[in-house]
């Protein structure tokens, strides 16, 4: 079902919704008349959908993709954080605590003996220490185990969008 003007997006997507968010996932910076002579639209109606699409909540966002090593954070650990407390309350605590540290670049709470799963990058190997000693000395923090990061053989920031 396509969009219409003004109209609400609909649940599901049709063909060329799904082409505009394949296209705008490989180039975010691609100017919407090259967007919809690639999606097979004129130019008003491509906009109108790709307006609906970001109110939808579909596109959360547009942001350049950074290389980190050639910025300086040549260390990539990850961390996996074991609370002391479960309860609500706590996680949201140390949820608040994460987001406030520059070096987590994500954080993911887990089901099973581990709370959360943080990826980090720093500069150095002395650096990211100086994070861990903050990050195990947070509340609530029981035990944190990190992993270096020895090579990354994957990283893909798109949402895999079959035809």
């Amino acid at each position: 079902m396509p969009i219409e003007k003004d109209s609400v997006l609909p649940a599901r997507l049709d063909a060329i919704d799904r082409k505009i968010l394949k296209e705008l996932q490989d180039d975010g910076r691609i100017t919407n008349v090259e967007l919809a002579r690639r999606v097979g639209i004129s130019a008003p109606p491509c906009l109108r959908r790709v307006r609906a699409l970001e109110e939808a909540g579909f596109i959360k966002g547009y942001r350049a993709l950074l290389d980190e090593k050639m910025l300086g954070y040549e260390v990539a650990v990850f961390a996996m954080v074991h609370l002391a407390s479960q309860a609500e309350t706590d996680l949201a605590a140390f949820e608040d605590f994460v987001r406030k540290q520059p070096l987590v670049r994500e954080c993911w709470m887990l089901s099973g003996e581990i709370d959360f799963v943080l990826k980090c990058v720093a500069p150095d190997l002395k650096t990211f220490q100086a994070f861990v000693e903050k990050l195990t000395s947070a509340p609530n923090v029981r035990n944190v185990k990190t992993s270096l990061v020895l090579r990354n053989s994957k990283d893909a920031a798109m949402v895999p969008m079959e035809d």
